[in-house]
């Protein structure tokens, strides 16, 4: 659950620090108050994308942070994405400046993707025009995977990586389909270039022997110039660094019988000496060896440019290109022998194929199996949601060619009105029914996955009246077993909360901020009638509101 939010100088909030209960989370207030704007900071906090107007005016960066408590499965689902856990509990937090913006998990550095990868496990998003999905057929059958995710087990990864063994065979197949006269072309080609390749006589790791050799044959004239004032510096003629240190060797071990500290010091100089010599006598070892001759040169350039000429046209490296050339012998043996070729294709893509349909249609029967009580849990939920006389089912289609997902393509059908046949729901349900639509669905969907929080930004959407009650007493029996959080505007479910949020703009030293503040009992019978009775509040609008108060508490009971 989520106990905590903090936000800081984030558009138009300054700092706030938000506390949720369990049970029934209501956030209320005036449009333009500031509502999005912290539900918009939750999105933030888990990886949604921020836009460049988002730094408020009170500091140079903005942060948001939010504290779960997490169960035990939680803790380990957690665990298997390497993301590790104290005390039950996980604090992710986002930093923002002008330039950059920080992620951490637990005092972690993290990626978005990380964070977003982990949402599904802490908390349900349902934001304001979520419910517009339901008109696509895609969304239907995300609903029913989701729905049927235990009984379809690995089912639908083995359809996944079947279908790309598959596609990939198929799109073989497709590109084989050459005459003749193309054969021999492509057979001429590639045999030019595998003498090409095999002329050259390549070993690996020969390339960068060769661009040493350059490096040094290309310097050679500064390598020696280097080298020659170093041993001028440093050999055996007046004032170098060898004749200057044998005399001062001399000159100590003339004293160094006086005093132990002197030997020491004779003995550490004569160290050095020793060195000295040893290095002067390998640098001229090295003068004396060393051969720059154009003709090698020549053909150490002239080498690397042929191994380059062939990285440009087979690979980056040496390997590479070995590999290209086992490759185009491979091609060449396939189309020595074309006929084997394609018909040995042929027997691999047709058993791929059949083992294509055989897991296609296992999953196709496991989602009309779950699709049956999916549709009469979703029912069931409408019913409860002022859907009266509600007719919901599922149509499967049979798409035409296979997919990654099989060959299902489902569409929810409903009728709200009595006698009316079954239609999509996109051709026929409104605004404010694909909203308790997706409500009961949400419902059904935290219910099967334990999903612990939900966040619902206005599900009031298009409703009123007997239905908006309807919905306000769905919604707390949902946060009998979850933790809701939900922006509204209809009175009927902010009379519901367990904890009350009233959201409001101030002006503060000249400029406009977002307070949140929760309600005591009385303030929250006050917002109330302020979302009853609007500007002007009266006394029958204040006891109108105690009275919906009164009877949504014993709702609750």
């Amino acid at each position: 659950m989520l106990i905590n939010l903090h936000v800081k100088n984030l558009a138009l909030i300054d700092e706030a620090d938000v506390f949720f209960d369990e049970g029934l989370n209501i956030l209320t207030g005036e449009t333009g108050a500031g509502k999005s704007i912290l539900l918009g900071s939750i999105n933030l906090a888990l990886g949604a994308k921020a836009s460049r107007d988002i730094l408020g005016k009170h500091g140079d960066y903005a942060s948001v942070e939010l504290l779960f408590q997490v169960d035990a499965s939680t803790v380990s689902a957690l665990a298997a994405k390497d993301i590790f856990v104290t005390d039950n509990q996980v604090l992710i937090s986002r930093k923002f400046t002008e330039n950059r913006n920080i992620m951490k998990i637990n005092g972690e550095n993290v990626t978005l993707a990380t964070v977003r990868d982990i949402t599904s496990l802490l908390i349900d998003i349902h934001g304001q025009h979520e419910h517009q999905s339901l008109l696509s057929k895609k969304k239907h059958l995300d609903i029913l995977d989701e729905y049927a995710k235990q009984p379809l087990g690995d089912k639908k990864q083995q359809l996944s990586v079947t279908y790309k063994a598959y596609r990939a065979l198929k799109d073989e197949y497709e590109k084989s389909n050459i005459d003749n006269e193309e054969r021999s072309r492509e057979l001429s080609f590639l045999e030019y270039e595998v003498k090409e390749i095999e002329e050259a006589s390549l070993v690996s790791g020969e390339d960068e022997e060769l661009e040493a050799q350059f490096r040094k044959f290309s310097n050679g004239k500064k390598i020696m110039e280097g080298v020659n004032t170093a041993y001028s510096a440093t050999g055996g003629e007046m004032e170098s660094a060898s004749e200057l240190i044998g005399r001062a060797v001399r000159e100590l071990s003339l004293v160094s019988g006086y005093d132990e500290d002197v030997e020491a010091l004779e003995s550490q100089l004569s160290e050095i000496d020793s060195l000295l010599s040893d290095f002067n006598h390998e640098i001229s070892g090295y003068i004396s060896q060393a051969e720059f001759d154009e003709e090698t040169f020549y053909e150490t350039q002239k080498r690397l440019d042929e191994i380059n000429h062939l990285k440009s046209k087979y690979g980056n490296s040496i390997d590479d290109i070995l590999i290209a050339l086992n490759e185009k012998r491979e091609r060449i043996s396939v189309l020595n022998d074309y006929d084997s070729y394609l018909q040995k294709l042929e027997q691999q893509l047709a058993k791929k194929e059949k083992e294509l349909a055989q897991i296609s249609d296992e999953v196709s029967e496991i989602r009309q199996k779950s699709a049956v009580k999916l549709v009469s849990e979703i029912k069931s939920a409408l019913n409860d949601l002022n859907f009266l006389d509600v007719q919901f089912d599922m149509q499967f289609d049979r798409l035409p060619d296979y997919t990654a997902n099989g060959i299902d393509a489902p569409e929810f059908l409903i009728s709200t009105n009595p006698g009316e046949p079954l239609k999509p729901l996109g051709k026929v349900a409104s605004g404010g029914e694909l909203s308790r639509i997706m409500l009961g669905i949400k419902t059904i969907m935290a219910e099967n996955d334990h999903i612990e929080s939900l966040i619902f930004d206005e599900i009031d959407s298009g409703i009123s009246g007997r239905t908006a009650q309807m919905v306000s007493e769905k919604m707390n029996e949902l946060g009998r077993n979850h933790q809701i959080i939900c922006i509204t505007h209809l009175p009927q479910i902010a009379a519901m909360a367990d904890a009350h949020f009233l959201i409001e703009k101030a002006v503060e030293n000249k400029s406009t901020v977002s307070r949140i503040r929760r309600l005591t009992d009385n303030d929250s019978v006050a917002e109330l009638a302020r979302m009853l009775g609007g500007a002007k509040i009266t006394d029958t609008v204040m006891e109108s509101a105690r009275e919906m108060k009164a009877l949504a508490m014993e709702k609750k009971i």
